[in-house]
């Protein structure tokens, strides 16, 4: 780049999973541009995300709570350039509409024409990706942009720590549900947002729960979103009398929930947005997939990613058309193993 903007103003991607995955890329434009303002942009769900600690570390942070708005918060923020990271054709609408003048992101999806520097998508330009390169990373997605925009971006982890503010609030959460602050908390999020095919089978976590309750003396304490309530009320129901889990679905704010991940010893969780905070929170993951592909997005860094081979997977559909056998392959035994293996290490 010939100059370097004074104020830039990063999309954040929609999703929560891809929004932590996209943390290595945010921190190689953090580094490379030490004297800009940067203001990280990012829908009501994601945004309080970048109020903890993260390796972007943006000076500011716009939340968009109404995207019919969006562009007009936008052109209120005086932004020379707007780094898109979502590949959507709005995001691009938007940036052009509030008159930023530098608009950043990959081609495609018929938006290159509002776009003063497009990079090509991965395996667009010059040779295909093939092979075991075929499948990237969403991660390595959002760091080929970066690089393609001329920033050095160097393969790393995402990074996420709690602030004071938000561990003393978990320590209270946790002391009102009658958790021993020595306990050994192994979390579970035992629902996903892309649908039913994601959900490892509710009695089975309950089945790692009861075991880890008898055999580790752990706590186990379920997280997620309010539509996920039904999954947890089956995993109690299915609970032997005398085993307590702590329900916190549905109950706790995003920063909340970081905060609750960072006091686990160890997290099992379908493929959902929480599996990548834990990771980004360096807490060991075990993280069981069916329909989605782990190759895309598996949680980075040294995690236990369990897979059941099946000749129809990885589908990508929300709701299992035959018997869920991708899921239903992957055993109480072989979770509960990984997740002891943890909590020894």
């Amino acid at each position: 780049m010939s100059t370097n903007p004074s104020r830039l103003v990063i999309r954040a991607p929609n999703w929560l999973g891809d929004a932590v995955m996209a943390l290595p890329a945010l921190a190689s434009v953090r580094a490379a541009l030490p004297e800009t303002r940067i203001t990280i942009a990012a829908i009501a769900s994601i945004a309080p995300m970048f109020e903890e600690e993260t390796s972007a570390r943006p000076d500011s942070i716009l939340t968009i709570g109404d995207r019919a708005k969006e562009s007009a918060l936008l052109a209120a923020g005086g932004f020379d350039a707007a780094l898109l990271l979502p590949n959507s054709f709005r995001s691009a609408w938007d940036a052009f509409r509030a008159r930023i003048a530098g608009r950043w992101g990959l081609s495609g999806n018929l938006r290159g024409m509002l776009l003063t520097r497009a990079v090509a998508r991965p395996g667009r330009a010059g040779r295909p990706l093939t092979g075991r390169h075929a499948k990237m990373h969403h991660s390595a997605h959002y760091l080929a942009l970066v690089r393609g925009l001329g920033f050095e971006a160097p393969d790393s982890m995402p990074r996420l720590s709690v602030r004071p503010h938000t561990a003393a609030r978990i320590e209270a959460l946790l002391a009102r549900h009658a958790i021993d602050p020595r306990a050994r908390i192994v979390g579970f999020a035992p629902g996903a947002a892309y649908g039913h095919a994601k959900r490892w089978p509710p009695s089975r976590v309950a089945q790692v729960i009861a075991r880890l309750v008898r055999d580790h003396q752990a706590t186990g304490v379920l997280v997620g979103a309010a539509g996920d309530r039904d999954a947890g009320r089956e995993i109690e129901s299915a609970l032997p009398a005398g085993i307590r889990v702590v329900n916190l679905i549905g109950q706790t704010d995003l920063r909340q929930l970081i905060g609750v991940l960072a006091r686990c010893a160890v997290f099992v969780s379908n493929d959902s947005g929480a599996m990548h905070l834990a990771a980004a929170l360096g807490i060991p993951v075990t993280a069981i997939f069916g329909p989605t592909d782990e190759r895309v997005t598996a949680p980075l860094g040294n995690h236990d990613v369990l897979v059941h081979p099946v000749f129809c997977r990885p589908c990508m559909l929300r709701e299992c058309p035959i018997d869920h056998r991708c899921m239903k392959g992957i055993t109480a035994d072989t979770v509960f193993a990984a997740v002891a293996a943890r909590l020894h290490g």
